[in-house]
């Protein structure tokens, strides 16, 4: 059973009680060692609190929580606002077009441009749309079947668009008159100044001349594999096709008329392929929410992985399928589908398909869409309602002489301006933003699970400000799920928060303890859309208390007897004290609550003895709790 002292001038070491010289010197342990400066002080210098400063998410969206003090702290865990320049902004305005009279179940499959104008599949109706009106008009055609693709191509001197349906593609040249060639096409493609197509059982054709079709060579896999065609570079800078398929990536060797396997993936994956494209110096090929970085450059194939499933991911709710890749300007654009998310009860099976027309019963996800390019990570651009159908397709255009980015989504055609250059929100006045954002940091914990880390305040700097310009700031704590609202921030400059609660320093504000911190930051505007609020840099104040330890010091009496020990059994004693390698059990009171009771290690011992035969003496020791 624990050690209890009743009397004066004793002491219990490791069940052995010694009588002591003085009393005994307690001293706190638990204090880290002062901080080394050297040269111009920094903001974490201080020496009783330390300091992190966010001011930079370039990175990225996809760190749930931040493993180390280094530069993942350019990462978030999700954010709707723009994340690429030097301070949060609101993302831009999408527009929501009018709606395009198309009644009953269907899904956009596939929207295309003829003459600088766009138009919709929308089931098997086609419409095309009024930029000025904001208007659908009345139907132009009627599909044989849903639409599965879309293509602008130029043969024999003349512009057509056509519609892939499965059953065939149906093409106009002036958007009026169409025509329905009934050769099976799930995807087409230009090259080789030939029209090229796929079907669903992996047969490749092409046409020289409109409604003239000659097959070619046979996808070596089964039915329904097949999920995209589109062109893509060889090692030696040859440009050719590439079928994306559910088992990989396949390119086509024209001259042998038969498809050739490449080092990208190989197993089956149900969504492999979806929307694989070539962009820049590379092609991009997508399985479920990831995708596959297949390099060429100097003869040689390099293959990495830059999905957005790296890292942590994304939330649950927003997981799902990559249906689309689409090439713009600064970004690859990513169309998921979450409303399709991986665990969930789904009755809707979208097929190898990018765009299956099917109608997709709702579910949880909130379907969207992510920019990426090599220098930053993954943006989020749009973010969908959790209740709607699925994201179908996307097209990029510079139709009415406005670069865009146009999608369907719930049975509605969005669209986005896009810009034609890199620039900074903040220096271009016309920029339009959309009405509020929300931006998680991810979760923090000083890189230290061993100690409790006291938050004391939170300063937000911001700019852009007004009573319709706002940020709202909160924070979570220990991985919980709920926030804290901290307040509401409408001016510019820098709003200083003290925790637990409040704005005023002289307060109640003992600080918050916290084994991981994350910040949530909802930013807002009024109805003037090219005004943003902005958030320049989030620090947080915070100590670091190590657990209560303590270092006792006492001299013992090794002058005689003591109960019944001799001085030399008494100094054996100590001797095994000293030596043992688990810890000792240390004590110089009698408390029945044994809250002092101490487990330590001794770990210094001085002392004067007796010479000879002489055991007496007394001994120094320091035992310390580590």
């Amino acid at each position: 059973m624990p050690a209890t002292v009743v009397d004066q001038g004793e002491i219990a070491l490791n069940g052995t009680k010694f009588r002591i010289k003085g009393p005994v010197t307690s001293a706190l342990s638990s204090i880290y060692p002062p901080k080394n400066v050297t040269g111009d002080f920094t903001r974490d210098s201080q020496q009783h609190a330390s300091v992190l400063a966010l001011s930079d998410w370039s990175g990225g969206i996809g760190v749930y929580r931040q493993r180390s003090m280094n530069d993942q702290f350019k990462r978030c865990w999700w954010s709707t606002c723009q994340l690429r320049y030097d301070r949060l902004v609101l993302p831009a305005l999408a527009t929501l077009t009018a709606s395009t009279g198309v009644t009953g179940s269907f899904t956009i499959g596939a929207i295309g441009e003829l003459g600088s104008e766009i138009y919709a599949a929308c089931g098997t109706d086609v419409r095309k749309y009024n930029n000025t009106t904001d208007s659908w008009g009345s139907s132009v055609a009627t599909l044989p079947a849903a639409a599965t693709h879309a293509l602008t191509f130029r043969m024999g001197g003349t512009v057509y668009l056509a519609f892939a349906t499965t059953s065939g593609y149906t093409y106009t040249s002036d958007g009026s008159s169409w025509n329905d060639d009934t050769k099976d096409a799930k995807y087409l493609a230009w090259w080789d100044d030939r029209l090229w197509g796929i079907d669903n059982t992996g047969q490749l054709w092409f046409s020289s001349a409109i409604g003239v079709e000659t097959n070619d060579a046979q996808l070596p896999l089964p039915d329904s594999s097949v999920t995209n065609l589109f062109l893509g570079e060889l090692a030696n800078g040859e440009i050719v096709l590439y079928v994306g398929t559910t088992y990989g990536l396949y390119s086509h060797d024209a001259e042998n008329r038969k498809f050739v396997k490449t080092k990208v993936s190989g197993s089956q994956h149900p969504d492999g392929g979806k929307g694989s494209i070539q962009w820049r110096d590379a092609i991009f090929y997508t399985e479920g929410n990831g995708s596959t970085r297949y390099g060429i450059g100097d003869q040689k194939a390099s293959i990495s992985v830059m999905g957005p499933d790296l890292d942590d991911g994304l939330p649950s709710d927003r997981r799902g399928t990559i249906r689309q890749l689409v090439d713009s300007k600064n970004d690859l654009l990513a169309i998921l589908d979450a409303t399709t998310a991986p665990g969930g009860v789904n009755t809707y099976n979208p097929g190898p398909a990018l765009n299956e027309s099917d109608v997709i019963d709702p579910d949880a996800g909130y379907s969207h869409i992510l920019g990426w390019n090599p220098r930053y990570g993954w943006e989020v651009k749009w973010l969908g309602g959790s209740s709607a159908q699925a994201i179908t397709y996307a097209y990029v255009s510079y139709a009415y002489s406005q670069y865009r980015l146009w999608w369907a989504a719930n049975a509605r055609v969005y669209y986005m301006s896009l810009p034609r250059d890199i620039l900074n929100p903040n220096e271009l006045a016309t920029y339009a933003y959309a009405a509020s954002a929300d931006h998680e940091t991810s979760w923090f914990n000083a890189d230290q699970l061993e100690v409790t880390k006291t938050a004391l305040e939170l300063r937000v700097e911001c700019s852009g400000m007004s009573s319709t310009e706002t940020v709202t700031v909160s924070y979570g704590l220990n991985y919980s799920s709920s926030y804290t609202s901290l307040g509401t921030i409408s001016s510019d400059g820098v709003t200083t928060y003290y925790f637990p609660s409040g704005t005023d320093q002289y307060g109640t504000n003992t600080g918050t303890d916290f084994r991981a911190m994350r910040w949530k930051l909802a930013l807002a505007r009024g109805s003037t859309t090219t005004l943003s609020p902005a958030v320049v840099s989030v620090t947080l104040t915070y100590r670091k208390k190590l657990p209560a330890k303590y270092v006792h010091t006492v001299e013992l009496d090794l002058s005689g007897d003591y109960l019944g020990l001799s001085a030399a059994r008494q100094r054996e004693l100590l001797v095994s004290a000293i030596a043992s390698t688990t810890l000792v059990e240390f004590t110089f009171r009698d408390d029945s609550g044994l809250d002092r009771n101490y487990y330590v290690d001794v770990r210094q011992a001085t002392g004067l003895e007796a010479t000879g035969r002489d055991e007496r003496g007394a001994s120094q020791i320091m035992c310390v709790q580590p």
